[in-house]
């Protein structure tokens, strides 16, 4: 298969999705009473904006990509759109905010986040195999933030 996305486009999609993910941990802190959750999404809140530097660093590090579009704003706000429908979209977040329990936010939160490691192992395929070791960067924090996030739903589910 040829190589249909840059490593740019990667991490213009990371950086997206964690602006997202930023935003739902701190919706979800603000409306858990549970004050362990509440500092656990605080926590998540503010690594989703580490890792968003991190990412703006990489891509900086990257040479410069422009797609082969006449329009290339008009190809980046598709880029954008198309990270807020995969992951973290604002749909289901309001949804959640509406009939929001901490268990819902959680179970949301950990699909979210494997929705994300997904998305990153099959975009692999589609970039330079030289560039794969930055997704794989990206990949691990994902998989941190499930983990941290499972971890919390067993330990609420044994205090039941």
């Amino acid at each position: 298969m040829g190589n249909l996305f840059s490593i740019s486009e990667i991490f213009q999609f990371a950086i997206k999705i964690e602006e997202n993910g930023e935003k739902f941990y701190k919706m979800a802190a603000e409306k858990t009473s549970d004050l362990t959750v509440k500092e656990i999404f605080l926590i998540l809140s503010e690594e989703e904006i580490k890792h968003k530097n991190v990412y703006l660093e990489m891509l900086s590090k990257i040479e410069s990509y422009q797609p082969e579009e006449n329009f290339p704003e008009e190809y980046f706000l598709y880029l954008k759109s198309y990270a807020d429908n995969i992951i973290f979209n604002s749909k289901a977040q309001e949804d959640l905010k509406k009939s929001f329990s901490t268990i819902s936010a959680i179970n949301f939160a950990i699909q979210r986040e494997l929705d994300s490691i997904l998305y990153y192992l099959e975009s692999k395929n589609l970039i330079p195999k030289i560039q794969a070791q930055l997704v794989d960067k990206i990949i691990e924090e994902e998989r941190k933030h499930f983990v941290k996030l499972t971890d919390l739903k067993n330990s609420l589910e044994k205090q039941k």
